[in-house]
Parts: structure tokens; sequence; C-alpha cells
């Protein structure tokens, strides 16, 4: 009988700065995690990336070049997740040396992210906790792209870059109360219409090899409307007012 085949990975993908690189840290950023494995004395980390999109998690597999298995897991109540699960310290390690950190949800601070790859990084980040809507108000429409994280801290860097590089106001970063015990504080920051057309241009530019479709999709149709709106207007109303009154779709 043969020996078993070697679960394979590219260990060293963090060690250096890449359009790729830059794309998964950001996702990890997002929806990934560290864990260290009680009585593990030899290789005791383990890198994850959970997802709903399971397709979305076979990109990262390949730009990974791993050979691990991509299962299924129990999310929060009755939600299914998919995660890829790779045993690496290396790995581990060169993310920590970035600022990530085991307890990261909650522990997340400034990241230094080259300039040369920031889009990607955002990104990434946006593809595992951003949303962007397409929605009516009073019969025009209208497009809101935003970015949830349960770090202040990190939030508020990050909208501070953003905000510069796309030459815009710093946007307020608003509180999210838990719904129940089990949730967490959460904070995001919104971007609207213009705002909203400039942060797809930086993400999208270049050609990048890898985004998530259905969200690219929203801002593809909103580029069509636009179109095919022969007057367009932008409409500035108080961001409750504007949400409440939305009919759209989220992705």
């Amino acid at each position: 009988m043969g020996a078993l085949p070697t679960k394979s990975a590219n260990h060293g993908f963090f060690k250096e700065w890449s359009r790729e690189m830059g794309y998964v840290f950001g996702y990890f950023i997002a929806d990934g995690c560290i864990s260290i494995g009680k009585g593990r004395k030899k290789n005791p980390y383990t890198f994850s990336i959970t997802s709903k999109d399971e397709k979305h998690l076979f990109k990262i597999r390949d730009i990974l070049k791993s050979t691990h298995k991509i299962s299924l897991k129990n999310g929060k109540r009755t939600n299914q997740a998919h995660q890829i699960q790779i045993r690496s310290s290396v790995m581990a390690r060169d993310l920590i040396a970035l600022g990530a950190s085991e307890r990261k949800t909650y522990n997340l601070s400034k990241i230094d992210v080259p300039k040369k790859y920031f889009w990607d990084f955002v990104r990434g980040f946006f593809d595992g906790d951003g949303s962007v809507y397409i929605y009516n108000v009073n019969g025009v429409p209208q497009i809101k792209s935003n970015f949830v994280c349960a770090s202040k801290s990190f939030i508020e860097n990050l909208n501070t870059r953003i905000c510069f590089y796309l030459k815009i106001p710093a946007k307020s970063v608003h509180t999210r109360k838990p719904k129940d015990n089990k949730d967490m504080i959460q904070y995001s920051i919104d971007y609207y219409v213009n705002d909203s057309e400039k942060l797809a241009l930086c993400m999208y530019k270049n050609s990048p090899s890898i985004h998530m479709d259905r969200k690219k999709a929203v801002f593809d149709r909103w580029s069509e409307i636009k179109k095919s709106t022969r007057k367009f207007t932008k409409r500035n109303y108080p961001s409750k007012v504007g949400w409440h009154l939305n009919q759209g779709v989220v992705s």
C-alpha cells in the first residue's frame, strides 16, 4: 500500500507583499483566525478562513497552492459556512508579525499595508466584511456600500486611509449595538453614491485576479443603471431615513 498523500500549501505566502497576498490578508482579517492547539509542541498553530461562499474559498485555496480540504462548518444559529484550515506555524507567525493575533476580532489596531497593495487589501476585507446595496428612495436609485468590524481602532484607521486616498471627508464610524447578549458590538462606515463609485474604481482597478463576483456584480449593475437613466439625481437623505425607505437587494 502506497503512502498517504501529504497536504501541501505555500507556507511562506505571507512573507512578501503582492497583490494576491494583500487580498488574502484582507480577507483573513475579515473572516479568518489563528488558533493554537493545546498539547501540540510541534507546529501548534492553525491558519483558517471561514466563508459562506464555498466557490470563493476554492479560489483562495488555489492562490495559497493548498491541497487542504474545504469542509462544511456550522455557523451561528442555523447558518452554514465552509472553511479551509491549514496547520502552519509559519503562516500564523507571519500573520502575527503583520498585525493579526489569535484574538484579532477585538484586538485589531492599525495594520501597515504598503500603498501599492492597499486597495487589494481593502477589496479582500470588503469581500469578507463589506456589503453593497442598490435601493430606491422616492423612485430614485441609490447605492450604498459599507464595512463592518468589531474592532473600532482598526476600522477608524482603515476609514481614515480610505477617505484620504479617495479625497473625500472622513466618514463617521457608527456603532451597531448587539441585538442580544450573544452578539458583539460592531462598528461600520458607510459610503453613498459618488463615494461608493470612487471606492469601486479603486478596489477593481487594474483588473484584479481575485474578487467576490456577486459583490462586484452589484457595482456593475449600478453602472448599467446610471447609463440607462437619462436624468440621474443624487439625493442626500439622512442615512437613517434613506435606509428605512430602501427597497433593494443586499450582497
